[in-house]
């Protein structure tokens, strides 16, 4: 059969420097289960066409017109684009199937424009599908794969993805795994209730030296949610490459994991960038190796001495730090944050807001609690825009504390401090590329702000007190998708959420609270449909 396999990683870009994000940037975003798939269909037999979608170009002309099957792997901000193109390939005759992070959250959803909808996938539930042996209108799972396509045989997908016209640039990531799952289970965290479980170390190894021997100076992308809880183990592998010719890697850590003398080994092996999660400044403290005690001033202060330790050893860092949290109240969050970037300049601060995506504990309380905004299409499940209504703060309050931290981080001076806080010339370059990025939320929240302040029924809604959707989403919406949006109805558009799950709210370990860590092996191989 002809099948076709898209990733989609970004909505369509509007233009100027986002496009410029977009083609440098937003194409190394693209996920390895996609290519997966396109391995084991070709294993299977049948000839695959593999493409990802970052903003730029058509979506629908970067696969054949008169495939079999088409996959779709999409987050939830991007959905709308992919039931626009899943109407388009039914038309052409083609069975839908849908997967990636959207899928798992809000599946029945999926299934008004698909025909299949994945939530968990292994090489053998592919090959049933392929086999046909699903009837049109099914939500599927299995258990996780053990294991996934080495990347000498994802090599074709990886060029696909990463390179410029067929050419690798100073940003292209080979795409690795060496692990599934995370040891904590943080209630706004879609891992929340999946084990960790590290892959075969072997074929860590054998996808090192492939990188080290095919694609010399490129960088391994780690894609784990929790890089190197088995620390030893991981940094072995990497270990076992001689130390000229280890590639270098970009991984997302805990500061928990990544301590004392593991900075040294980090250095050695070539980390040359760490993604941290540092959550809240008020909970949330044992990805920082801090107990709940520690809150406050006092867990700044610990935080930023661990990354100024690590930034000795590890030349770009990132903190990824989450605003409105039920824990959140007043000005204490941000004045802690920007505490905090005034100690760390060399860290780059990306602050989000926990995204009620069905299948977490914090999911199940806002719907219990009647929070989330009615009948908001999932083009809006971003930052920018409000999704459900804030335990302590007005939406008008929301956005201004936004505004200062946005405009903190992307201030003139906060720049200077961090170019000068490197000779690396590629982390210079990305220093500037997000601080422009960041203005560009300032105005952004601006935007939002001023719609607030003026317009009556906008306030209404994002305080919860109107089930109407302003003819302002619909207007957002259109501008988003360019002229897929005319393929969405206003029907198409409102979204239908999943009922909740009577989730444990401090997620499944209950008593143990956030954060309990979690460690399993991997399930047996082979097991069929759960």
């Amino acid at each position: 059969m002809k099948i076709g396999i898209l990733d989609i990683v970004a909505l369509p870009a509007r233009g100027g420097f986002e496009s410029v994000v977009r083609m440098v940037l937003s194409k190394q975003f693209a996920a390895i289960m996609p290519q997966a798939v396109s391995v084991w269909c070709q294993q299977l037999g049948h000839r695959t066409h593999y493409a990802t979608y970052y903003g730029i170009g058509d979506p629908y002309d970067s696969l054949p017109h008169d495939l079999d099957i088409v996959f779709i792997s999409t987050f939830t901000h991007a959905s709308g684009l992919a039931y626009a193109l899943a109407k388009l390939f039914r038309r052409d005759g083609a069975l839908t199937v849908v997967g990636g992070p959207h899928a798992k959250s809000f599946a029945t959803d999926c299934l008004r424009f698909f025909d299949l909808v994945v939530k968990e996938c292994n090489r053998a539930l592919i090959a049933d599908i392929v086999g046909g042996h699903y009837e049109r209108g099914s939500i599927l799972s299995s258990p996780p794969p053990d294991e996934i396509p080495l990347v000498e045989e994802r090599v074709r997908e990886i060029k696909i993805a990463a390179f410029a016209h067929g050419r690798r640039y100073f940003m292209t990531t080979i795409p690795v795994l060496s692990s599934a799952g995370c040891p904590y289970d943080c209630n706004f965290c879609v891992d929340w209730d999946k084990p960790y479980r590290m892959f075969s170390r072997d074929q860590l190894v054998r996808d090192l030296r492939f990188i080290a021997d095919r694609f010399p100076g490129a960088i391994a992308g780690f894609h784990d949610p929790n890089f190197a809880v088995r620390f030893d183990e991981v940094l072995g592998a990497l270990e076992e490459l001689p130390a000229k010719l280890r590639p270098r890697y970009i991984a997302e850590s805990s500061l928990s994991v990544v301590r004392d003398a593991r900075m040294t080994r980090l250095r050695d092996t070539r980390c040359v960038a760490m993604l941290a999660g540092v959550e809240s400044w008020l909970d949330y403290s044992n990805k920082t190796g801090l107990g709940r005690r520690t809150v406050g001033i006092d867990k700044v202060r610990h935080v930023a001495e661990h990354f100024r330790a690590l930034h000795g050893h590890v030349p770009y860092l990132q903190a990824g730090m989450i605003f409105g949290l039920d824990t959140d109240m007043g000005d204490e969050p941000v004045e802690l944050t920007c505490a905090f970037m005034e100690q760390t300049p060399f860290a780059w601060p990306t602050i989000s807001t926990p995204m009620p995506l069905a299948g977490t504990p914090v999911y199940d309380q806002y719907v219990t609690e009647g929070r989330l905004l009615p009948d908001l299409p999932f083009a809006f499940y971003f930052t920018c825009y409000l999704v459900a209504t804030l335990k302590h703060y007005e939406p008008i309050d929301y956005f201004d504390s936004l505004i200062r931290l946005a405009e903190h981080a992307s201030s003139h001076r906060m720049l200077a401090r961090r170019l000068a806080s490197t000779t690396n010339w590629g982390v210079r370059a990305i220093h500037w590329a997000r601080t422009v990025s960041a203005r560009e939320d300032v105005r952004s929240y601006r935007r939002m702000r001023q719609l607030l302040a003026s317009d009556r029924g906008f306030l209404a809604y994002n305080r919860g007190e109107s089930t109407v959707l302003p003819e302002l989403y619909h207007r957002e919406f259109e501008a988003l998708h360019g002229r897929y949006a005319a393929l969405l109805s206003r029907d198409d558009r409102r979204p239908v959420l999943e009922p909740r799950a009577d989730l444990h709210p401090l997620g499944r370990t209950g008593a143990q609270g956030r954060g309990a860590v979690r460690v399993a092996r991997p399930p047996e191989a082979g097991k069929q449909l759960a």
